[in-house]
C-alpha cells in the first residue's frame, strides 16, 4: 500500500504536467515557431484570440439576432473565459 504522506514518493506538481493533457506540436509547425521572433509569437497568440471572439460573436449573433452588442460581448467574455453552456 502507498503511503500519502511518504516523502520519497513525489508531489504531483514534482512529477510535473500530466503529459496525456498536453497537445503535440507537428514537427514542421515546431521549426516554423522556432523561426519567429518572440514579438511574431505574441501577434500570433493575439491575432488568434481576437479571431476566435469574432468567431464566437458572429455565432452568437446568428443564433440570437435580438441580443444586444452588450449582450454578445458579455456571452463572449463568459464563454473565453471557460464557460461554454
Amino acid at each position: 500500500m502507498i503511503d500519502p504522506m511518504d516523502s520519497k514518493r513525489p508531489s504531483r506538481s514534482r512529477r510535473g504536467p500530466d503529459r496525456s493533457r498536453i497537445e503535440v506540436i507537428d514537427d514542421a509547425m515546431v521549426e516554423v515557431l522556432r523561426r519567429k521572433t518572440p514579438a511574431e509569437r505574441v501577434q500570433m497568440a493575439l491575432d488568434a484570440n481576437r479571431l476566435m471572439r469574432l468567431r464566437i460573436a458572429g455565432h452568437l449573433q446568428t443564433i440570437h439576432p435580438d441580443w444586444s452588442e452588450s449582450q454578445i460581448q458579455g456571452e463572449v467574455a463568459r464563454r473565453m473565459l471557460g464557460g461554454s453552456g
